[in-house]
């Protein structure tokens, strides 16, 4: 996969967020806690993700790229508090009632648990297959699991074995 260079001010403008908003909560907690890393290289339709364990979060290169001001005022914050939370309260609902109040009381931030991003750009290539009964989409690696011959896949309402192609009612059908 081809690494998206992201430009250094808006790396900046993100690493500027997460230090106001952690100088914020440590002042407000009367905590200390330590810069997280930021890593970009989260995949897939998610904007980002708290990885708790390693105090890092992972931001999606190309939803970044996309959606930058969004990203700095919501989405850093959004996964600051997700480690925030870990360390102040332990385990706990993902956006339960302390994360809620993480965002709201804490970051001043509205607490919204998903992003409304155009995904079009990031969204999994999915390949057409068909049964006796409708139409599938596999994703890539099934679809080359498939190609490989090193996995076949069945139709769990009629049982048949799925075929690459589009679904299409033969002209013999009634």
């Amino acid at each position: 996969m081809k690494t998206l260079r992201l430009p250094v001010a808006l790396q900046q403008a993100v690493m500027r967020s997460l230090r106001e908003k952690l100088l914020q909560a440590n002042q407000h907690l009367e905590r200390d806690y330590p810069e997280p890393k930021v890593v970009y290289q989260q995949r897939g339709t998610a904007a980002g993700t708290a990885w708790l364990q390693s105090w890092e979060i992972r931001l999606n290169p190309v939803l970044l790229m996309e959606n930058q001001q969004a990203f700095v005022d919501e989405v850093v914050p959004h996964e600051l508090a997700h480690l925030l939370v870990w360390k102040y309260f332990g385990r706990v609902a993902p956006h339960g009632k302390e994360w809620k109040w993480m965002m709201e009381t804490v970051l001043g931030i509205p607490a919204r648990r998903t992003h409304q991003f155009e995904i079009e750009t990031v969204r999994s290539r999915s390949f057409p297959y068909r049964c006796g009964c409708q139409q599938h989409q596999l994703t890539v690696r099934r679809h080359n699991r498939v190609l490989r011959g090193q996995s076949e896949y069945r139709c769990v309402r009629c049982g048949d074995r799925l075929l690459p192609g589009d679904f299409q009612q033969s002209e013999n059908s009634i």
